[in-house]
């Protein structure tokens, strides 16, 4: 394997006049883009940033993105890249972990922060910066085991652990979802979620094709439904939330999905009944992967062609990882059998930056252990049942919210759910199911309770259904269950 800057250059020598990225704003071709990053790379190299030092960025959606990763590529830096929608003590937090030499990106995001790290703010003093250093090619001796990033995870079971990202980790997770999204080279990649996560790996496909990328800075469901047509977006990564938003949407037309080849959906689980529906209205264009940060998007791959006949599966298992399920004492399962997800390979990261006891704890021999519960078919075919720190114990038998969770989204008027444990001086835990309506039809506790009595047993039923406005989400769109489990004990007291 080689680079992210060695895959660019490639595509740069290729298509020099082609469009490499574009925003509301701006557009570059590809032999202008490289002239920008080796210009950033000379400037970064000429302020005694040395090879391994990190530099933070912090913006939303824009086209730096696209460019800064191929300068910290030529460079040799690792890049660090700071959601825009986490509180600025969560950026300070992430910051005095990384210790960045530099922080890139919007000025007002950056000032609450109230860090003392230099700042290249993006606007004027960003472009003076490229201008000024546009003919200068700094190039690093990079390898491809060499770490490209820092990306933090979401924090939902605590303070955020720094994943260790190499080059040859992108570059597995790129080649993934070329082939299940169906790159080719004609396509058009557009970018509407965060930049900083899972649309980002997507974009790294477009260094192996001299594709071009497109940069919404929002997600508006009508108007980005419009965008994606106007702008000729063929492969684009949205999360199940986006999905739910925009297919649920009264002014929602699928003939302005024309444009469309894959939708690479992933980023949270979403259930069978609200896939089928989104499939019956726009056709067979979405590609399922199932992945964590710390084996990027493809651990699991479903194709195109397979999805609506597996619609409880997160696909067979993907090309650069090998996937386990094991008990608690790490023994394998026979195929059928719950266990823990557990991979190997060259998606899987290097480490939790500063964090030695918790990359112990994930990395065992090689493997990632997920915290994933599922279980594999013989034709390596997945199924996620839960988290598992997610299962609920009650009366010493094990019940997975999810598999609640997919018959309470059987009712044509429920958008989203969220099923939890809380404790029951009885049972052990009991069952709590918390239900958002899509105003499409009414939706009442009674109709939900009946649905449970005929689709499962009869001890998995919710001890009591809630039908709220919204579900506790992070900047990434995941329900959060531990807030959700903190709102409940609130309520109940």
């Amino acid at each position: 394997m080689e680079t992210l800057a060695q895959l660019a250059l490639k595509s740069a020598a290729a298509y020099p006049e082609k469009i490499a990225v574009k925003d509301q704003y701006r557009a570059f071709s590809y032999g202008d883009m490289m002239k920008r990053a080796y210009a950033l790379s000379s400037y970064f190299h000429e302020k005694g940033l040395e090879k391994g030092d990190r530099i933070a960025i912090l913006m939303s959606n824009r086209l730096e993105h696209i460019e800064l990763d191929v300068a910290v590529s030529l460079a040799g830096l690792i890049k660090v890249p700071l959601n825009y929608r986490l509180h600025p003590k969560e950026h300070l937090y992430m910051l005095n972990d990384a210790n960045p030499k530099l922080i890139i990106g919007d000025q007002l995001l950056i000032d609450p922060i109230g860090t003392t790290i230099e700042v290249l703010a993006i606007g004027d003093k960003y472009e003076n910066v490229v201008q000024h250093n546009v003919g200068k090619q700094f190039l690093e001796n990079v390898e491809e085991d060499d770490l490209f990033a820092i990306m933090y995870t979401s924090g939902t079971t605590g303070n955020p652990k720094g994943v260790m990202l190499s080059h040859r980790n992108m570059i597995a997770g790129a080649l993934s979802l070329a082939q299940v999204c169906e790159v080719d080279y004609d396509d058009v990649i557009g970018h509407v979620a965060p930049l900083t996560h899972g649309s980002n790996f997507l974009s790294h496909v477009s260094w192996l094709y001299g594709s071009t990328q497109v940069v919404f800075n929002k997600f508006e469901p009508e108007e980005f439904v419009n965008d994606l047509q106007k702008e000729g977006v063929s492969v684009i990564f949205l999360v199940p939330t986006m999905v739910n938003l925009m297919i649920q949407h009264p002014n929602f037309d699928p003939s302005k999905l024309s444009t469309l080849k894959t939708i690479n959906m992933a980023g949270s689980p979403i259930a069978a009944s609200k896939l089928e529906e989104a499939l019956n209205l726009t056709g067979p264009i979405f590609a399922e992967t199932y992945g964590q940060v710390e084996a990027p998007m493809c651990i699991t791959m479903m194709p195109k062609k397979e999805l609506k006949s597996r619609l409880d599966s997160c696909g067979r298992v993907g090309l650069f990882v090998q996937v386990k399920i094991v008990d608690d004492e790490g023994n394998e399962l026979k195929d059928g059998e719950v266990g823990e997800i557990i991979c190997k390979g060259s998606l899987v990261m290097k480490g939790y930056w500063n964090n030695e006891k918790a990359t112990k704890d994930t990395l065992k021999n090689g493997w990632l252990h997920t915290g994933d519960l599922g279980w594999k078919c013989p034709e390596g075919y997945v199924q996620i049942v839960d988290r598992k720190k997610d299962v609920i114990i009650s009366g010493g038998v094990n019940i997975y919210p999810r598999e609640v969770e997919e018959v309470l989204n059987l009712h044509v008027g429920v958008k989203e759910t969220c099923v939890i444990g809380v404790p029951d001086d009885k049972w052990g835990e009991n069952v709590v199911a918390y239900v958002v309506p899509n105003g499409k039809e009414p939706v009442t506790t009674e109709e939900l309770l009946a649905l449970c009595v005929e689709n499962m047993a009869s001890f998995k039923k919710p001890k009591s259904i809630h039908i709220v406005d919204e579900l506790p989400k992070s900047s990434y769109g995941k329900i959060l269950k531990r807030e959700m489990r903190d709102q409940h004990k609130e309520v109940s007291i």
